[in-house]
């Protein structure tokens, strides 16, 4: 595919078709069978082509697949089946279960509502979102420091691991870099997070991310030369995977979640959120909220000369009585 002999594929979704009829092959009853079948093929195999997959997703893609056959074959125990089954079963099956398993399930029954395969009355119970605690600012500026002098550490990781935690951009994005989005004329070093805009790498990062670039691994494969990812993959053509480099991140002490909700909320301190979702490439409500949940807001900030005092407004104290 990198050599482009065979058409390009998602190897991520081969995999998730290559399951499916082994899956669906271990239901016995033939009407779970055709409702699993219209879900994978018409819900998740749909949104799946949309979006760009990764392993996390294909994994969730799967435990959706799972869940949703467990709860047909729990409401058969219940005497109940898909199209007749009532607000208290959905109630139960929520109260029984894990988070993970609420969470598989949802897409599955929001699907069935929608094509009329169970009542279009029930509700779906609201998901409580459980979010890790971010690191604090002094763990975040240690790991900073550590990996900006640690030598014995790879410097791919070294690499991923600032850009968690000074851009608090996510491995799904840090992977899909290229060399192209790193540009320097010979003073100032930006990295292109967001669109149209750069942000600055301060010193010394900027020293370690160019060196990295003039030197980055994994290029030894004939396809693999000529490759303008900034974390080439082992795979030619191929990024590096997003799920291994958290793994590998875990290893040398960096909770990637928790580093990326120590650095937004660190950047949305100074300049408004809707700016900060621009150099980040963040969606403006994901940083407005988050920017609520720490305590602070800009909702009354517009861009503009903010150095003139309005019309009409004085000190306190010299209007006239």
């Amino acid at each position: 595919m990198a050599s482009g002999v065979l058409p390009a594929v998602d190897k991520y979704i081969c995999s998730f078709q290559r399951w499916l009829p082994g899956h669906l092959a271990d239901i016995t009853d033939p009407e779970h069978v055709k409702t699993i079948k219209l879900f994978a093929t018409r819900h998740v195999l749909l949104r799946a082509d949309r979006s760009h997959i990764t392993p996390s997703i294909r994994r969730f893609a799967a435990g959706q697949i799972k869940h949703a056959t467990t709860f047909l074959q729990w409401l058969s125990t219940r005497d109940s089946t898909l199209s007749s089954c009532g607000q208290l079963d959905i109630d139960v099956w929520f109260a029984d279960n894990t988070e993970h398993g609420r969470t598989c399930l949802k897409p599955f029954l929001n699907w069935a509502r929608k094509s009329r395969q169970c009542p279009h009355s029930l509700s779906i119970p609201t998901m409580k979102i459980s979010r890790r605690p971010a690191l604090s600012e002094d763990e975040r500026l240690a790991a900073l420091g550590r990996l900006l002098t640690d030598t014995d550490t790879p410097m791919r990781l070294r690499v991923a691991g600032v850009i968690v935690l000074h851009y608090a951009q996510p491995l799904t994005r840090i992977v899909q870099l290229t060399v192209d989005d790193v540009l320097h004329d010979g003073e100032t070093t930006l990295l292109r997070l967001g669109e149209p805009t750069s942000s600055p790498v301060p010193e010394p990062a900027a020293a370690l991310l160019l060196a990295y670039v003039a030197d980055r691994d994994n290029m030894n494969t004939a396809t693999n030369q000529a490759s303008r990812w900034l974390f080439p993959g082992r795979r030619a053509g191929r990024p590096a995977r997003p799920d291994h480099m958290s793994s590998r991140l875990r290893e040398i002490g960096i909770p990637v979640a928790a580093a990326r909700g120590a650095a937004i909320r660190q950047q949305l301190l100074e300049p408004p959120a809707p700016v900060v979702a621009d150099a980040l490439g963040y969606h403006d409500k994901t940083t407005s909220r988050l920017l609520r949940e720490s305590g602070g807001t800009w909702s009354r900030y517009a861009a503009g000369d903010h150095s003139r005092s309005p019309v009409g407004w004085a000190p306190k104290g010299t209007r006239d009585s």
